[in-house]
């Protein structure tokens, strides 16, 4: 209640100089009403945001107003000072510019990246002097920034060659063991170990067993060693399977032959190996029905002798790993086949006029 007659009687005084001659003007009242107005827009916003037009036109307006009524705007002395601060800064500031070497081109990024990897052995240093050789002239702390932008080690640590490269180089010298196992009508599990030669692709079946002990795998790979002795294996490629016992190795080892073995679930280290698995598979025992262990050891008897003498491969240039008789096969006469396994497999050959 007092508030409001408080309320009315300013009121009513305000009306009264506003109407007199002598009291107070329209544009009075409304700077009154603005100066307001910038009170509660202060105790709102801490620090408003201005824009360079903004702070110009208050910076000039404000040298034409009287010191006492500086403190009422939003632009106070301090700020100025700070204005001029920035402009000076910006006047002494450095053009703006790209510091340090020049950018090296897109051509010679990728000279640089081409030499590395194909010259895994050369370091930075040894990259920046083949440059000289070609004439582009590039320092070797910009070599070795971009090989390390590019995600590529230093030279020692890019020697080593990889599974692909390592198994190309020593084809001629290789040779793959592994397991893979079948089930019979009966769910009796039979495991089968194998060997198979990188450059020929010739598979020779160890045997089939339900219960690979340490000791029936060692005695197949002194079977093995008889078959494969005259063609001066060097390495043998094995997984890390716990039944390839510390006798296993020395049996190929005393022929010299050095063990490598694949990293931990990694079926491509032995990719050869793991390929003649699938083959095996999906042209004979996905067919199949293996009643017990003789059937199982005849029916991969006669899958290893196809797939050896008969059966065209990639890896050979489209030819069989053993072509035994291929150089006496008629080139005319008629064309015949010969079934296997009950007519699972397809043999054709030329017959003689």
């Amino acid at each position: 209640m007092v508030f409001s007659l408080l309320y009315l009687a300013v009121r009513a005084l305000l009306g009264a100089l506003v109407r007199s001659r002598r009291g107070l003007h329209v544009k009075d009242v409304e700077i009154l009403v603005l100066r307001h107005e910038l009170e509660i827009l202060r105790r709102q916003v801490v620090r408003p945001k201005l824009r360079m037009v903004d702070r110009a036109l208050l910076a000039a307006a404000a040298c034409h107003l009287p010191r006492s009524s500086r403190g009422e705007h939003l632009v106070t002395p301090r700020t100025l000072l700070r204005w001029h601060r920035v402009l000076v800064r910006r006047r002494w500031r450095q053009p703006a510019g790209r510091r340090g070497r020049p950018q090296l081109s897109a051509e010679v990024r990728e000279l640089v990246l081409r030499l590395a990897r194909e010259n895994p052995r050369w370091g930075h240093r040894r990259i920046c002097g083949e440059l000289g050789k070609l004439g582009v002239r590039v320092s070797p702390t910009s070599v070795r920034r971009l090989l390390a932008k590019a995600g590529l080690e230093p030279a020692p640590r890019r020697v080593g060659p990889s599974w692909r490269e390592f198994l190309r180089a020593q084809a001629s010298s290789i040779v793959a063991c592994d397991f893979f196992t079948v089930e019979t009508v009966t769910m009796r599990r039979y495991y089968v170990l194998f060997f198979i030669a990188h450059a020929s692709r010739r598979v020779c079946l160890a045997g089939c067993t339900t219960n690979p002990t340490c000791a029936w795998v060692t005695q197949q790979a002194r079977n093995f060693g008889l078959d494969f002795a005259d063609q001066r294996m060097q390495f043998l490629i094995r997984d890390r399977d716990s039944k390839y016992s510390a006798p296993f190795d020395e049996i190929f080892r005393g022929e010299g032959i050095r063990i490598v073995k694949t990293p931990v679930r990694a079926p491509k280290a032995n990719a050869i190996a793991e390929r003649f698995v699938r083959t095996v598979r999906a042209e004979c025992l996905d067919w199949l029905l293996i009643v017990n262990r003789r059937h199982l050891e005849r029916v991969l008897r006669v899958f290893v002798d196809h797939y050896n003498t008969q059966r065209p491969h990639r890896g050979v240039g489209l030819r069989p790993p053993d072509p035994t008789n291929l150089g006496a096969t008629p080139t005319v006469g008629e064309t015949r086949r010969h079934d296997r396994l009950g007519g699972l497999i397809h043999e054709y050959y030329r017959a003689a006029a």
